[in-house]
């Protein structure tokens, strides 16, 4: 059964940082694109960042410049370094993992709060 750990998520005051980790587990099909999504309350969960096999990167215009998303590839891990965080990244963060032959699958959600 698939499973997804995400942690690192907590309170933080404007301008300061943070890391999110999520940890999927092995499969015999290995991994396609990873990503980070966000949901504030009232909101529609939107786009933060995605990275594919390959490296390649994309992310929401908000966050450009201050959020840089990284993979583990042998560890199935994604990594958002978050950093210059502002009031308005204040979200519960959804590591999204996309397996090869398997679909698409969430993790539990992590609640970043910006708050002085």
């Amino acid at each position: 059964q698939v499973q997804l750990v995400e942690s690192g998520g907590g309170l933080v005051q404007p301008g300061g940082s943070l890391r999110l980790s999520c940890a999927a587990s092995k499969t015999a099909f290995g991994i396609n694109a990873m990503g980070w999504y966000r949901q504030a309350p009232g909101k529609e969960r939107d786009l933060v960042a995605t990275i594919t096999s390959g490296g390649n990167t994309n992310y929401a215009d908000s966050v450009k410049g201050r959020f840089t998303i990284s993979r583990d590839n042998a560890r199935n891990t994604v990594y958002l370094q978050m950093n210059s965080l502002k009031p308005e990244d204040t979200a519960v963060y959804y590591c999204n993992v996309i397996f090869r032959a398997m679909g698409t699958y969430w993790g539990q959600g992590t609640q970043v709060t910006v708050s002085s």
